[in-house]
């Protein structure tokens, strides 16, 4: 028994000393990592492999943007990404003759994949398209023989059958007065804000998938680099998939038992081809999840936001769990139930106005 003890605690003290040394030579490299962009380059590319699994992310992510144009998938990321940049010029005063030139073939193009894509393709997002383009070729100013107005035409006699124009409204830029009226006041709202917390006890009882659904629709609402939301949820309520995704961050030990419904929030790098935009999933995902969470109070709920870490073998499970993509990165994952009364809130004083806020 005295052997072993001694035995463990040499062990321990060998890891500990090994650790240490590592970490000075870690700290000496990035002194010199930290001089340069092409040093920085150097110290990824030979003493750390920290951001492989992302490079290679966002590698796949171009390729198959860039393979998969006429696939219903990337040309509805491109409609989104196109049609929105077009409302944006339709809102402009004074409104240009004519704008979009460098990418309005590409959006014709996409518009036409989609409508040969048939019942795969996203219906509403057929119908915004149209109801844009319509609009635009409406009030720009083209040469008699130019080409894009008649594709567009000859693409718009292919539109599937709904309900009669006459009786929809167009999905078209609208004045700020015919937005939706809000009767949220702002002390409304901060009590809001003040509700939310991170919970992590809640009641056993099972939440009805019905208001997971209203939550992600008011997620949907949120704003997102040039329309694409290039993001979407996996949940679990129950069964071996959710025990073991709650157990994969490293932030749930103590709680992972009890979380009635898990979701991974993914975010999807084939919408962007471009490195300039790999970390726009961040983004997106963060401004949705705030409304989901937001919703969920409302509806008597609550959640916990479970930060995703970086580390290649965690990565690596959870992209097998959940069979994503190698374009596809978790951003985070959000635990939902309703709370327990008695259950405590860590108090979690927030930073003040002056500290978060300056003027220039």
């Amino acid at each position: 028994m005295v052997r072993r003890t001694f035995v463990a605690r040499a062990k321990g003290f060998v890891r500990h000393r090994t650790r240490l040394a590592l970490d000075r030579i870690d700290l000496a490299l990035l002194s010199m990592a930290a001089r340069s962009q092409f040093m920085a380059k150097a110290y990824y590319f030979f003493a750390s492999s920290a951001f492989a699994r992302e490079q290679q992310a966002v590698v796949a992510g171009r390729l198959h943007h860039a393979r998969r144009q006429a696939s219903a998938g990337v040309a509805a990321v491109v409609m989104r990404r196109n049609i929105h940049r077009i409302e944006k010029g339709l809102c402009m005063v004074p409104q240009r003759e004519v704008f979009a030139l460098d990418y309005i073939d590409e959006t014709l193009r996409a518009f036409g994949n989609l409508l040969t894509a048939g019942q795969l393709a996203d219906q509403p997002l057929l119908r915004y398209a149209h109801d844009v383009l319509t609009r635009y070729f409406g009030v720009t100013v083209w040469p008699a023989n130019a080409r894009q107005p008649r594709e567009f035409a000859r693409l718009s006699t292919q539109m599937p059958a709904d309900a009669p124009l006459p009786v929809r409204t167009l999905a078209v830029p609208a004045p700020y007065e015919q937005l939706p009226a809000s009767d949220v006041g702002y002390a409304q709202f901060l009590a809001l804000v003040q509700r939310r917390a991170s919970v992590r006890s809640f009641e056993s009882r099972p939440v009805a998938r019905h208001l997971i659904d209203q939550a992600v629709a008011a997620a949907a609402q949120a704003p997102s680099a040039c329309n694409r939301h290039s993001l979407r949820y996996v949940a679990a309520a129950d069964g071996p998939i959710k025990e073991q995704l709650a157990r994969l961050p490293m932030g749930t030990a103590g709680y992972a038992d009890d979380i009635p419904v898990l979701l991974a929030v993914v975010g999807d790098l084939s919408a962007y081809p471009h490195e300039r935009d790999r970390h726009l999933i961040y983004v997106d995902a963060s401004l949705a999840n705030m409304q989901f969470m937001l919703a969920l109070e409302t509806m008597g709920l609550a959640s916990c936001a479970i930060n995703w870490p970086e580390m290649e073998q965690r990565d690596a499970r959870i992209a097998e769990l959940l069979g994503l993509a190698v374009f596809e990165r978790v951003v985070m994952l959000i635990a939902v139930g309703y709370p327990r009364a008695s259950g405590l809130v860590p108090h979690s004083e927030k930073k003040s106005v002056h500290e978060m806020l300056s003027w220039k």
